[in-house]
């Protein structure tokens, strides 16, 4: 699956944050909801939209999003 056809972004939902199409799941919130520990099917049991092959699509999203940012020196 593509994560465009699953990920938009609108500035009348969730202030123009990416979210899960359909929904106003960010895509902040599942990857937050995965670094706290949540297994993807105890996310599936919390946020019934969701679906494993949207979860994957957040990840990819994210992968993408990151190999374009710059490294900030330390």
């Amino acid at each position: 699956m593509n994560y465009r056809d699953v990920i938009m972004a609108d500035p009348n939902v969730m202030l123009g944050k990416p979210v899960i199409k359909g929904t106003r799941l960010s895509v902040e919130l599942i990857l937050r909801k995965l670094a706290e520990g949540m297994s993807v099917s105890d996310l599936i049991a919390a946020y019934p939209n969701l679906t494993q092959d949207k979860i994957l699509a957040v990840l990819s999203y994210s992968a993408d999003v990151m190999s374009r940012e710059e490294l900030l020196a330390s």
